[in-house]
């Protein structure tokens, strides 16, 4: 009795949550894009569900397509799994305000738990496994293989969203943890791709055939899995609700780095100690450039050692990538982590137009990262040198301007110390980043296809020395573009500060 009236709460709370969010009407551009490109995806993937058995059969002379698919069945788990970082909460988040009424710490994790796996997310890769099912499973083993092969699939998939949350959960701890699926998925895939044949091919299949054929094992070890799983998640992430609202924290005195030889350059160097210092210390930065790093290295470790995006379009995309989310992830919300001391900076003349120049630095001396991690693809001729600095010099001179221009429209507050993971982005920032993602791309094209291969790049070039040379006169305009809704935004500021 008790239980259920706790349960029917904790529902209507649900669903209050996000109608009392003060950007609840700011964001409804963000909801209207979000299921656009949801039902877009799953467009997609039923597109792939039903064209991709008959090639797969024919190209393995005659292996039915479940087996095919079978033989790479990881990738699905790998992708649903940092997929999972855009969108899903943590149980221990969902938990926290709940924790210092009279209700069991283990029942409430048990019951997000639950939730974590029920929830609908989970099915989505039924848009393509089901037709992929119906057309090559139904042939083979009948209805009741369909039935099992996507059953089977399912418990993977809760299996794969438990890794995920206890994953997470490490992560608010110490997000050097993000390292350990980053490290065990790269080896999975350099062991699939890199010898002759898929080593992994004959296994998979075997395991991935008894839950069509209705095999014991199969099924044991998946809820074997899932068990584990959720045990460990129910300790883990109950430990740091506790942890959390104990004000259980290991303090340690640490030296203070100074950076003097930032001091020639006076207000400026000040900012870009600061910037520094921000990545250094808070949380939230932090994890998302260890986070975006490693995306980088791993984009540029499979175009390195495989053949897999040698394609124009993917390797432009891979190379511009690179360039692109470490500043894309900091500069599309400029102005949004300086909201916390918002107040403090505008009590002095000039400070904001010091602050976007030490940004503007401090970000283009970050492109020596990516310049390093793409000069072995250019080594071996995967990348040209023109492409490669030509998207460099594009992305400090062109797309970096570009950027800057949401410090006058950015008004939302970010936490400094939130764990990984971030709140849905305005409608300006959504579009500044489709545009920055794909305009250096369809203009490389046309340049390239008209003028051919140096003068493409070297047009980029042009454009980019432009604005480098530029950049004194536009930093100021945006200063002045701030400084006209400077009221407005500090308002903005203050009412999504935690």
């Amino acid at each position: 009795m008790i239980t259920g009236k706790i349960n029917k709460l904790l529902r209507e709370h649900e669903r209050l949550k996000e109608r009392r969010n003060p950007m609840f009407e700011r964001n409804r551009f963000v909801k209207f894009l979000m299921y656009f490109m949801m039902i877009y995806y799953a467009g997609c993937l039923l597109l792939l569900g039903i064209t991709l058995p008959i090639p797969m059969s024919d190209i393995y002379h005659g292996v039915p397509g479940f087996d095919v698919l079978d033989g790479w069945f990881f990738v699905i788990p790998i992708v649903d799994f940092w997929l999972r970082f855009i969108i899903q909460e943590t149980p221990a988040n969902q938990a926290r305000p709940y924790s210092l009424l009279p209700i069991s710490r283990r029942y409430l994790m048990r019951r997000y738990m639950r939730r974590a796996a029920l929830t609908m997310g989970n099915l989505f890769w039924g848009f393509f496994l089901v037709p992929f099912a119906v057309m090559s499973v139904a042939k083979v083993l009948g209805v009741t293989g369909v039935i099992g092969w996507l059953l089977g699939w399912w418990l993977l998939i809760v299996c794969n969203s438990y890794i995920y949350l206890l994953i997470r959960a490490l992560c608010t701890r110490k997000g050097v943890w993000v390292l350990l699926p980053l490290v065990i998925h790269v080896g999975i895939v350099l062991l699939a791709v890199l010898p002759d044949s898929n080593v992994l091919d004959m296994p998979c299949t075997d395991f991935m055939r008894g839950f069509a054929e209705w095999n014991v094992q199969s099924f044991a070890i998946a809820i074997a899995l899932i068990v584990l799983f959720f045990r460990l998640n129910v300790k883990v992430q109950g430990a740091i609700v506790y942890d959390e609202v104990g004000k259980k924290e290991d303090v340690q005195l640490k030296h203070t780095t100074q950076m003097n030889f930032l001091n020639r350059f006076g207000i400026v160097g000040e900012y870009l100690k600061l910037e520094m210092k921000m990545r250094m210390r808070n949380k939230s930065l932090k994890n998302q450039f260890f986070m975006l790093l490693g995306c980088m290295v791993v984009f540029s470790v499979i175009l390195y050692f495989t053949d897999i995006y040698d394609g124009v379009f993917m390797t432009n995309f891979i190379c511009l990538y690179d360039y692109l989310c470490v500043g894309m992830a900091t500069l599309v919300t400029i102005m949004c982590h300086e909201g916390n001391y918002m107040d403090l900076l505008m009590s002095r003349k000039e400070s904001i137009m010091d602050l976007l120049t030490a940004k503007y630095y401090f970000n283009s001396l970050m492109l020596l990262i990516p310049f390093i991690l793409v000069l072995p693809l250019t080594i071996i001729g995967k990348i040209t040198i023109w492409m490669n600095i030509g998207y460099l010099i594009f992305t400090v001179g062109v797309l970096y301007p570009i950027m800057f221009q949401m410090a006058a429209y950015n008004k939302e507050t970010l936490p400094l110390n939130a764990k990984l993971g971030a709140k849905a982005g305005s409608g300006a920032q959504n579009i500044v980043t489709l545009t920055i993602m794909f305009l250096p791309i369809g203009l490389e094209r046309l340049c390239v296809t008209f003028l051919g291969d140096p003068w493409g790049y070297i047009v980029l070039i042009a454009f980019g020395l432009v604005g480098i040379a530029t950049h004194h006169r536009w930093l100021r305009f945006t200063y002045h573009r701030f400084m006209k809704r400077r009221y407005v935004n500090m308002e903005g500021f203050r009412a999504t500060r935690k």
